[in-house]
């Protein structure tokens, strides 16, 4: 007799379906993506708060302005209005009589602006336009760091920085002067791209600096000289490698332009400009395009960056350049504000209308030259 039980058969168990495992780095951006999703809700609920909050100084300086002008209100009804709203409104900052004399200021500055000009002033946090509205001397200096400070995206201390160098009166008097092929290749507006001049002063260089010196400091502070250069700015490499034939050559520094859609090639001189400086770098321009640009990027542009040069020796070698480029001047120092200002309160009076010409100019540019007047 077999006493052995009969061996049951066990059904095979279903395996769940285990799912295959994303790479790390699929992982990683697909969060970083999420990231990027809550960034720009924040930014665009900043954004509107931030646009309601200057519409309402804008809205209580207009106020204001209407009853002090009709007489309806003195200077001391502010002050018990400023009273009033902290004594009603305790968690509410930023209405003293100060402030909001400051609201009244803002109306006034630009209640006569047309509607690009006053469309730009909430795209701005409210400490910029105080800024602006505080430091510039007139309208068209307003007009001409509300539209940069938009469009570079500049810091509240960078913008403090600009007005330290003197950048819209060193636009007046000394716009960038480029050659007419640059002009031609990338059109009239392409100059405002570019500067005359070019404030390093953040890198603390010292008389006698050499070149390395100064390649050097520019790499150390690149996110800063990138301000400096304009927001379309992208670096693209140091002591570029350029072969030509057997000879190998090196660009000093190499940037895209973004707006224009091109390279711009640095060439660094810690000398005065001299006109055969041009012709190495006409020579790193051609071989940019023949031997980097893509087909779909416009021909590269040069720029000379030198300690000084005379303006007149400038405007005679670019006027034969065949090649799209500027010579532009590296400051070391802050400039002489004081100076500065006598000059452009000069250029301005030299240059004001007659009785027979018409008043005013672009928003933002200095009026036409007379002839025999000199920036």
């Amino acid at each position: 007799m077999n006493d052995r039980k009969p061996v049951m058969k066990r059904k095979p168990v279903a395996t769940p379906a285990v799912a295959k495992a994303e790479p790390i780095d699929l992982v990683e951006t697909s969060f970083a993506e999420v990231v990027g999703l809550i960034e720009q809700a924040r930014q665009r609920a900043y954004q509107a708060v931030n646009s309601e909050l200057v519409d309402l100084y804008w809205r209580i300086g207009e106020y204001i302005n209407a009853k002090l002008a009709a007489a309806v209100w003195g200077e001391g009804v502010v002050d018990s209005l400023a009273q009033h709203l902290a004594r009603t409104m305790p968690g509410q900052r930023g209405f003293t009589r100060r402030n909001l004399f400051r609201m009244r200021q803002f109306f006034e500055a630009y209640s006569t602006a047309d509607k690009e000009v006053t469309a730009l002033l909430t795209q701005l946090p409210w400490t910029h336009n105080l800024i602006i509205l505080t430091q510039s001397k007139r309208s068209e200096e307003r007009e001409f760091y509300l539209r940069l400070t938009v469009q570079e995206k500049w810091t509240s201390r960078e913008l403090e920085r600009q007005y330290s160098l003197g950048t819209f009166e060193r636009a007046v008097l000394s716009p960038a002067k480029v050659s007419a092929a640059l002009t031609q290749m990338h059109g009239a507006a392409a100059g405002a791209s570019f500067k005359d001049a070019y404030s390093v002063e953040f890198l603390n260089l010292q008389d006698g600096h050499t070149e390395a010196d100064l390649h050097k400091g520019l790499l150390g502070q690149l996110r800063t000289f990138l301000i400096e250069l304009g927001r379309d700015f992208c670096f693209v490499g140091s002591e570029f490698p350029v072969q030509v034939g057997g000879r190998d050559f090196a660009l000093d520094l190499l940037f895209f332009h973004r707006g224009l859609n091109c390279l711009v090639a640095i060439e660094l001189k810690v000398d005065r400009f001299e006109p055969e400086h041009l012709g190495k770098l006409n020579f790193y321009l051609e071989a940019l395009d023949r031997d980097v640009r893509k087909p779909h990027e416009n021909p590269a542009i040069g720029v000379l960056l030198c300690a000084s040069k005379d303006s007149e020796v400038v405007e005679y070698a670019l006027s034969r350049s065949l090649s799209p480029a500027l010579v532009a001047q590296y400051q070391t120092q802050l400039p002489d504000k004081q100076m500065l200002a006598a000059k452009l309160h000069e250029f301005y009076t030299l240059n004001a209308p007659g009785p027979d010409t018409e008043s005013g100019s672009p928003a933002g540019q200095p009026p036409p030259r007379k002839k025999g007047s000199k920036a």
